[in-house]
């Protein structure tokens, strides 16, 4: 390694950060954690301010600096927040923040979203199931497996100007 280089985490993965060579990978994560000039991050990478500037405005690098971030915060401060969240939800003397630390565990686990609640979600059971029922009615119905007796007869009493 040079003299005032600097040691960089090694992750692995898939998307456009991993798509980079080794050299561009270094200056996304220099562009993301210090507070360097272009001058200087060419330095680290061995290229000139130029081509670190041209780097800055490459689709591929814009992209991998978005992945670099969500990467990082899930490593260094969702851990901090879910053990935030878990002491609030032990400890907090009000029974409001104790509950809203144990939903938003929930969510961040993926086990509750924001448009879920129990009897909605036994709704969404229902009407599924209704759905199928309706599919498979209408599939026997067209290979005339449906015996005549156990018809439906559907009757539309509304009126719309398609009746008149």
């Amino acid at each position: 390694m040079k003299k005032g280089s600097k040691k960089f985490p090694k992750i692995s993965g898939i998307g456009p950060f991993f798509e980079l060579d080794g050299r561009r990978q270094r200056a996304v994560i220099a562009m993301i954690e210090e507070d360097l000039t272009d001058e200087e991050l060419g330095k680290i990478v061995d290229r000139t301010a130029r081509t670190v500037r041209n780097w800055k405005n490459d689709d591929l690098i814009i992209a991998a600096k978005e992945q670099y971030i969500k990467i990082t915060a899930k490593r260094k401060y969702v851990p901090d927040a879910m053990k935030r969240l878990y002491y609030l939800m032990i400890n907090a003397k009000s029974e409001m923040v104790q509950l809203q630390s144990a939903i938003t565990i929930l969510k961040m686990s993926g086990m509750m979203s924001d448009n879920s609640t129990p009897e909605l979600d036994k709704a969404k059971v229902r009407k599924a199931n209704a759905e199928a029922d309706i599919a498979r009615w209408r599939a026997d119905e067209l290979a005339g497996k449906n015996k005549s007796d156990d018809s439906t007869v559907l009757v539309d009493d509304i009126g719309d100007a398609e009746d008149e």
